[in-house]
């Protein structure tokens, strides 16, 4: 949980500085992950870290074909994944989907779009549910007045929150 805590925070920074998570960042660091299970846990520890990578890339890529989220976001979490194992990946993107709510709607208060915001996400609900998915042609990630959050943070925040529910159950 270190190494998803400490990639997470490095992440964060990138993504606040540059908008962008470098693959100098993700990809080193899902190989030090994967590699580091194997030998201090062996197989077991390997297939945990390559289960954890998969649920958390798996989820955020499908908001990545939705072009709701970036490529680098995407990544990120998987690095996280592989670090912090199958058993704590799931509880990580939840909390970083709870702490991503709270930062977009901090994000629209602050720029005084929430009322467009709230529009936008009903008429997101309203196109998937009758078009069953897809990209709607407006709303995502192509459109230059879409608003952006550094989801890293987000990310880094559900990492923490991990942590934090994890040694309060007494795992450290």
């Amino acid at each position: 949980m270190a190494g998803a805590l400490a990639i997470a925070i490095l992440g964060a920074g990138t993504d606040v500085a540059s908008r962008r998570i470098p693959n100098r960042l993700t990809y080193p660091g899902i190989l030090v992950a994967l590699a580091g299970h194997l030998i201090y846990e062996g197989w077991h520890g390997l297939w945990s870290s390559l289960a954890g990578g998969l649920i958390g890339g798996g989820i955020f890529l499908i908001f990545f074909l939705l072009h709701a989220m970036g490529a680098g976001d995407v990544k990120l979490i998987t690095a996280v994944g592989c670090f912090a194992g199958s058993s704590h990946t799931l509880q990580i993107v939840l909390f970083s989907a709870m702490a991503g709510g709270v930062l977009a709607l901090g994000i629209a208060l602050w720029k005084r779009r929430l009322r467009a915001v709230l529009v936008n996400v009903v008429e997101l609900i309203r196109f998937h549910v009758v078009e069953r998915g897809g990209v709607h042609p407006e709303l995502n990630l192509s459109n230059p007045q879409s608003v952006r959050l550094p989801y890293g943070v987000a990310i880094a925040t559900g990492v923490l929150f991990s942590v934090l529910a994890f040694y309060r159950r007494g795992g450290l």
